[in-house]
């Protein structure tokens, strides 16, 4: 974690401080012990359980038989692989912990700065100290008595805060939920082409070695067999994997859409906050709602078609396909009639 870098940006540097500090699952301060995975981002240990039960739903308790399990770092979805003690094997970062003493230490004596809350722009020297739930917007008391917002119904301005702040970091758990669910959709898809490749491979040995059972006949018959196994091989690989684009489009808009709720959730301000969290809520259950993609019914890498029995005699030879044709018995029709004349 690059604390230096943080404390040079713009603001005071115990703000800064604080931003480096907050925990991307709870958004809050990191809470002890702190964690850190092998990527380099600290997640507070309660919260990294929390992440690999969801990713481990089988995962045994400590008491019994265990065994190692995964899940994927919040901050950049490195995987992190654990062994069997699970979270508890990760080592703590010591010194994330030393700094959050000491900056709890710091905060406890340090006085409010003037300047540092939202003022009126119509009232200078008001404070933006309540909200407007009529025009949904934050304002100060004296808008309220004399201002345009004299006829609307108001709230203390921390009861929307914390109820807005909650609404948006349910909504950030349930795209990372959507995000894990599309991550397991992309390993199945994967899964699905690698099986989709092994059966394929499994059908064409089996076809060549019933082929090398029998005369030269069959070499030309076998050739075009394998033309088709591949070609069927091709489409539904391509297709797979056409899913997997379309599913790996839609993971990145919805990381890009939990970053952007992240960075909301880093503004300790009040009204400031609320200037932006109600349309980023919209957006974020907008993109929740979108169009479900298409998936792969049961079984489709199967190749269980593309079997084929020998058991005849030499003369069904020429004739011997997947599935015969009209074509076939009108060539033996033909045949018949030239060996009567």
């Amino acid at each position: 974690m690059d604390f230096q870098a943080g404390i040079l940006q713009d603001g005071s540097p115990m703000e800064n401080l604080e931003k480096q500090l907050i925990c991307p699952i709870c958004l809050e301060m990191f809470s002890k012990p702190v964690v850190i995975l092998p990527c380099q981002h600290n997640l507070c240990r309660k919260c990294a359980n929390d992440i690999f039960q969801a990713a481990n739903p089988y995962w045994q308790s400590r008491g019994s038989v265990i065994s190692g399990g995964r899940f994927r770092c919040p901050s950049c979805r490195h995987e992190v692989l654990l062994d069997r003690h699970g979270v508890y094997g990760l080592q703590r970062n010591l010194l994330v912990e030393n700094i959050i003493d000491i900056y709890k230490q710091e905060c406890s004596s340090r006085p409010l700065k003037k300047g540092e809350h939202p003022m009126c722009k119509e009232h200078e020297d008001e404070r933006i100290n309540i909200y407007c739930v009529t025009c949904e917007v934050p304002t100060c008391s004296m808008c309220k008595v004399f201002g345009a917002h004299k006829d609307c119904e108001v709230a203390p301005l921390q009861t929307i805060f914390q109820g807005q702040k909650t609404e948006l970091n349910n909504c950030i758990s349930m795209l990372m939920a959507g995000n894990d669910r599309i991550q397991t959709i992309i390993s199945q898809l994967e899964d699905s082409c690698r099986s989709t490749e092994e059966n394929s491979e499994a059908a064409k040995r089996e076809l060549c070695a019933r082929f090398d059972t029998v005369a030269e006949l069959l070499e030309e018959k076998k050739s075009e067999l394998l033309q088709r196994i591949t070609r069927e091989q091709s489409d539904k690989i391509g297709f797979v994997q056409g899913l997997i684009c379309q599913y790996k489009e839609q993971l990145e808009k919805s990381s890009q859409l939990v970053e952007t709720a992240i960075q909301a959730m880093e503004e300790t301000g009040g009204a400031t906050f609320l200037m932006s969290a109600k349309q980023l809520i919209k957006t974020i259950v907008e993109a929740s709602k979108g169009g479900r993609l298409e998936k792969i019914e049961h079984g489709y890498e199967n190749m269980d078609t593309f079997s084929v029995s020998l058991d005849h005699l030499a003369e069904a030879v020429r004739t011997l396909d997947f599935d015969p044709a009209e074509e076939d018995e009108e060539y033996f029709d033909g045949e018949e009639e030239e060996v009567e004349e």
